[in-house]
């Protein structure tokens, strides 16, 4: 075959890999830029942070990306892996018992106070759990008395922080326990995260760098298995979706907070991770039904954006 023949079909070959890469590329911006417009149309009241991660690519985008948000409770999530990853590496297994008692229950309590109550009932007077069954009542259902109790075995605020920096997270904080970390005004930095930060966070501890495979295959059961995030982003997500989260909520002495940190799966593709934090301007005890369908909206947009 002539050379010079062989020489146009690579060039032509070249030339149309890099336009359909420029295609590619211009696309996903595009597609970003569109994320971005419906994150912002949802922004009715108070300030909406959304990061959307993919875990292929690494590539991030939303809203807000970079300001500070209460974390209320999705941070019981990484606490889970904190747990996981010190048994993996010869820590405290995870069937190994703690005890609590009266003192240590707080505010949303299920599995921990009725644990007291049938230790009362048969003359004891402290309870024990596993740190298996801890860490699975502070994520599931998300028993503050479970995470205190687990948190001050870890280290405490301080030693959840480290945990958070060891994993490439240099905004993410804890200062206090459950309930008092839930309450964040303005301009306060403790308790908090940023979008970016935590869906960051989230994607590593759930990928090969993060957690050992057993422990992340626990770990994302227990987020699909998580019903308090059935009204925030997975119920705008496509059915043949599969996804699990960590909500918070805060109130009370401070604005509403409505946050959800999602572990997405879409068919075909690499999982996504959508950190999503709605801290409204309404005081009040409790997020109004519509303060949860904006989070349902985000799930909405993200499923739009073909990112």
């Amino acid at each position: 075959m002539d050379p010079t023949r062989i020489e146009r079909r690579v060039l032509l070959a070249l030339a149309a890999g890099v336009l359909g890469g420029a295609c590619r590329s211009g696309r996903r911006a595009t597609d970003a830029s569109a994320l971005g417009d419906r994150l912002a149309a949802l922004e009715r009241e108070g300030r909406l942070g959304v990061a959307v991660v993919d875990t292929g690519t690494g590539a991030v985008h939303g809203r807000r990306l970079d300001e500070r948000f209460a974390m209320c409770s999705t941070f019981k999530l990484v606490l889970a892996a904190q747990v996981f990853q010190r048994a993996a590496e010869g820590g405290p297994a995870l069937d190994a018992p703690l005890d609590f008692e009266a003192g240590d229950l707080v505010s949303h309590a299920p599995l921990t106070r009725a644990l007291v109550e049938a230790a009362h009932a048969r003359g004891a007077r402290r309870a024990s759990a596993s740190r298996r069954a801890l860490a699975h009542a502070a994520q599931t259902t998300s028993d503050n008395a479970a995470t205190n109790v687990l948190l001050r075995d870890l280290g405490g605020p301080s030693a959840f922080t480290a945990y958070c920096r060891r994993h490439g997270d240099q905004a993410t904080r804890l200062d206090r326990y459950e309930p008092e970390m839930s309450d964040v005004g303005p301009g306060d930095e403790r308790d908090t995260t940023t979008p970016r930060a935590m869906a960051h966070l989230v994607a590593r501890l759930l990928g090969p760098s993060g957690l050992p495979p057993a422990e992340r295959a626990l770990l994302r059961a227990w987020l699909l298995e998580t019903q308090t995030g059935a009204a925030r982003v997975r119920a705008g997500l496509p059915p043949t979706w599969i996804a699990g989260d960590k909500t918070g909520t805060g109130g009370g002495t401070c604005t509403v907070k409505v946050n959800d940190v999602v572990w997405i799966e879409p068919p075909g593709r690499a999982p996504l991770v959508v950190a999503a934090y709605y801290d409204t301007a309404t005081l009040a005890e409790w997020p109004s039904a519509a303060q949860e369908a904006v989070l349902a909206d985000v799930g909405r947009a993200v499923a739009a954006s073909h990112l």
